[in-house]
């Protein structure tokens, strides 16, 4: 592998490392705790755990889709939307109602969390549509296609 690829191949692990192997291993480890953090959300016990199950598949293997590139595209995209959808859910600022009180704040803190996680699935996205500006179209072409992170220049794989 070149050195490009090698950077490749650690610039794609840290974007996903919180989900794999991380996060995905302590839903794993701790999944009754995980089961009632999602119940705050989805109250049937049924419905937190099937959610909780649904996240999980998408941190271990759109990770390894973004990480192998199989279908990277799309599995990034995945992640995006799973990013935005746990700020939404799950770090609601607007709730606490102490987002203006001085001193520490619950709200402040799920803010600066849910620009987190926007932030990370904006990261995700640009490996959705690239940077050599040809945006969403190859992407729309063909979906479940590699970008090919790892081919050498010229080559596809």
């Amino acid at each position: 592998m070149t050195v490009v690829g090698v950077v490749t191949l650690l610039v794609r692990c840290g974007i996903v490392m919180l989900f794999l192997p991380f996060s995905a291993l302590d839903k794993v480890v701790n999944f009754q705790g995980a089961v009632t953090q999602a119940q705050e959300v989805f109250k049937p016990r049924s419905l937190a755990t099937m959610v909780l199950m649904c996240g999980l598949a998408i941190e271990i293997f759109a990770s390894l889709g973004v990480v192998t590139g199989v279908a990277d595209r799309l599995c990034a995209l995945l992640i995006a939307a799973y990013c935005a959808a746990t700020a939404v859910l799950y770090k609601r600022f607007w709730m606490p109602g102490d987002f203006w009180a001085s001193g520490d704040s619950k709200a402040r803190n799920l803010f600066w969390d849910f620009l987190k996680n926007l932030s990370l699935g904006a990261g995700f996205l640009l490996l959705v549509v690239g940077t050599t500006g040809s945006g969403l179209r190859p992407f729309l072409a063909h979906p479940f296609q590699s970008s090919h992170p790892y081919a050498v220049a010229g080559h596809h794989q």
